[in-house]
């Protein structure tokens, strides 16, 4: 009954579009990807305009063509370089818990392959990402460009050191997990705004959500994950923090 209701409710928010999608061959696949990852219970992902939005995404543009067959089922896919895109359910939910606004600028760490900036470009106004690959980056860049996303930025460069310039930031989503939150991050969002990123070493990480209030850092923990690790910057500071025995937190 529950999947009966959840299915019913998907029809509905995606009807606007189930027209234009109708001679798209991937539609099929990409409306149970809604009806079974992200509003079936357990999953639970209620946001309309998240769900609208990766209901008509090409998430198979953003996969090797090798793979697309399995672009829309319930896991990563590899996407070269030991990266991934991660899970269509894990994407909806930490863009979901973000709360992304019409008008929000939002910063994203860890581009991969650009579906997660193309879900946030289809929900605020501007999204500056940074991929420390630089061919993943290219790649990103060519793919949103050619997919018409014109208000999505991408940068080469370590995430672990935001993007100073076009900083303050109303949220900041990070797609790799660093050990520490970095605070340069924590620099570059603006009061009120909303961090979630994955924090922990590989088998022990959490998923966090922060919310920043003047000087003052709320921080909630809502799902154990396994992101690829942050690298430069954030993996010296780990094995430095090893090497003196000081304690990471």
């Amino acid at each position: 009954m529950a999947l009966g209701l959840a299915a019913f409710a998907a029809q509905e928010i995606l009807a606007p579009f189930l027209a234009v999608a109708a001679d798209d061959p991937y539609a099929p696949a990409r409306r149970r990807m809604v009806v079974e990852q992200l509003l079936a219970p357990g999953r639970d992902i209620t946001n309309a305009r998240v769900l609208a939005v990766m209901g008509k995404l090409p998430r198979h543009e953003f996969v090797p063509e090798r793979l697309r067959s399995l672009a829309y089922q319930d896991s990563p896919l590899p996407v070269g370089h030991d990266q991934t895109i991660s899970q269509p359910y894990v994407v909806a939910f930490m863009t979901e818990r973000l709360e992304p606004k019409p008008t929000d600028r939002v910063l994203e760490i860890g581009t991969g392959s650009g579906y997660q900036a193309a879900v946030l470009g289809g929900l605020v106004a501007q999204v500056f990402t940074v991929e420390i690959i630089d061919e993943l980056a290219q790649r990103a860049a060519a793919d949103l460009k050619r997919l018409g996303y014109t208000n999505v930025q991408v940068r080469a460069g370590d995430g672990y050191k935001g993007w100073a310039e076009a900083a303050p930031f109303d949220a900041i989503i990070v797609t790799c997990a660093p050990e520490h939150v970095p605070q340069t991050l924590i620099d570059q969002l603006k009061d009120g705004g909303r961090m979630i990123i994955p924090v922990g070493p590989a088998g022990d990480q959490e998923l966090v959500l922060l919310r920043k209030h003047g000087d003052k850092l709320e921080r909630r923990a809502v799902l154990p994950v396994r992101f690829v690790p942050m690298t430069g910057e954030a993996e010296r500071k780990s094995e430095k923090r090893i090497l003196t025995g000081d304690r990471i937190k």
